[in-house]
């Protein structure tokens, strides 16, 4: 259950011809795959949301915390893909660090994450698209608007977003990526228009006081509990300098995705140079941006008068300015696709690489011939979450999405640790600094935040992890490559 994989072995993998990726991708890539898949949601919505009820104009501050967790990971994941350019990303890492059964844990893990990722972040879309076209006169039947409708049974949009980005998938990685720089451009621009507009409508007295005087929230009790507090008592609490880490377990959701980049590693032209630019350099843009944003959004408007849903769009037609709130909702419907193409992007190469270890059934791991991208689970998973997407009224799964990715960072944090002492002659292109000492403080920043999790989360969690190790014992276990060739083998 915990043998290795070793670093050659998985470099080998990636040069037989029916499973080979094409490599296409360079820095400029990764690191627009890394702001696209960032800015969504988070910045649009999340930023009011947190300023009114946990932190106040100290809301800039609560992103840079989370920011801070992010880029402790974000070192440790520039370590591992630089060194192991495989797809799979945490999976593979772990595979060549900790072993078969903790890489299919992780692995198992990133596929819930990715796959209701996809799926929660194109519901949030279809919402903003019918928003935009309730503008111009436009109505879909109330059957086809999506369960959160009254009267609605299928969401048609959101459905028909990801049997689009699907296709773009399959056509190649190229494609995905002008694509993604097209959006990416305009989303940015949008953010930008907020910062640069917004600076001209700033009230200085909306930013006193910057750190609010603390507030203890009603206690939770059982399941929608933090587990901290269920575990030790400790009541997280809102406004004054605590609050600020309460805002940062929130806002840490509008960070997810740069760990998305790391699955790309394999189609890569120079991941050893390429892939820690992609994951830091996509980062601390985005940090930048959600600070300046936050900074402008708590001066045009009193932290306590933001609005939840929409707080940017809202801030400025508080001020008289309805135009830019229509930019704002435009630039969300357009921003948020790129989300939904790059998280289904990381789902399938995590999906790809178990297939080729033989972990899940081999058939998803050939190639297209012409395209060389796995078309097989590209298929299967975008089908399946499609569906997924039109008929679930999904919510409070943004939770679940978020302590599946720390989780992950968990893993890669002490994978590093345990490769630097069992393959310390390896050939490292980028070495995280100060290790043990960072992957310890990455380990020990995310479990925070962890904690601070409904208890309902961690048993769905707990449920979902317990599912994937009995898939792992029934298939994965028989099938493994690795386990029937042996260890040294070159299979």
């Amino acid at each position: 259950m915990f043998r290795t994989k070793t670093v050659e072995q998985s470099i080998r993998d990636t040069e037989e011809p029916e499973h080979a990726l094409r490599k296409s991708l360079s820095a400029w890539d990764l690191t627009v795959f890394g702001v696209g898949v960032i800015i969504g949601t988070g910045i649009f919505v999340l930023t009011g949301k947190v300023a009114k009820e946990n932190a106040g104009p100290a809301t800039a501050l609560a992103f840079v915390a989370a920011g801070i967790v992010c880029a402790l990971a974000a070192l440790c994941y520039a370590e591992f893909a630089s060194t192991v350019p495989v797809a799979g990303s945490a999976y593979t890492f772990a595979y060549a660090s900790l072993g078969e059964l903790p890489a299919w844990i992780i692995g198992w893990d990133l596929v819930l994450e990715f796959a209701l990722g996809t799926a929660v972040v194109a519901v949030g879309w279809s919402g903003y698209v019918r928003s935009l076209m309730d503008n111009v006169g436009w109505h879909l039947p109330a059957a086809l608007e999506g369960p959160d409708v009254a009267d609605g049974v299928f969401d048609v949009l959101a459905f028909l977003l990801v049997l689009v980005l699907t296709v773009i998938l399959v056509l190649g990685m190229k494609l995905s990526a002008r694509i993604t720089a097209l959006v990416v451009a305009i989303k940015v621009t949008v953010v930008m228009i907020v910062i640069v507009a917004g600076l001209f409508f700033i009230v200085g007295d909306n930013y006193s006081p910057f750190i609010p005087d603390p507030v203890t929230p009603p206690a939770g009790s059982g399941w929608d509990a933090p587990l901290v507090q269920t575990i030790f008592g400790y009541e997280p609490t809102n406004f004054g300098v605590m609050g600020i880490f309460t805002a940062a377990s929130v806002v840490f959701f509008a960070f997810i995705g740069f760990d998305v980049v790391a699955t790309a590693a394999e189609e890569t032209k120079v991941p050893q140079r390429d892939m820690p630019r992609g994951i830091l350099g996509s980062l601390f843009i985005c940090t930048v941006l959600y600070v300046a944003v936050a900074l402008v959004v708590t001066g045009m408007q009193h932290y306590s008068q933001l609005s939840v849903s929409a707080p940017l769009a809202d801030a400025f037609k508080a001020t008289g300015h309805p135009f830019y709130a229509g930019v704002i909702s435009f630039g969300a419907a357009v921003g948020l696709t790129t989300v939904c193409l790059i998280l289904l992007l990381g789902q399938t190469r995590v999906f790809f690489a178990m297939s080729r270890d033989g972990l899940l059934p081999r058939f998803f791991s050939v190639t297209h011939p012409r395209f060389r991208t796995p078309y097989r689970p590209t298929i299967l998973l975008g089908v399946v979450i499609a569906i997924v997407a039109g008929f679930t009224s999904i919510e409070e799964l943004a939770t679940l999405v978020n302590i599946g990715t720390l989780f992950a960072f968990v893993v890669v944090a002490f994978g590093v640790m345990v490769l630097r002492r069992s393959r310390p002659d390896l050939p490292r292109a980028f070495r995280t600094p100060w290790v043990p000492v960072l992957p310890i403080a990455s380990i020990a920043a995310s479990v925070w935040l962890m904690l601070n999790l409904p208890g309902e989360t961690w048993f769905r969690f707990a449920v979902w992890m317990a599912v994937g190790i009995v898939v792992y014992f029934l298939y994965g276990r028989r099938n493994s490559r690795l386990g029937k060739a042996g260890p040294n083998a070159l299979y």
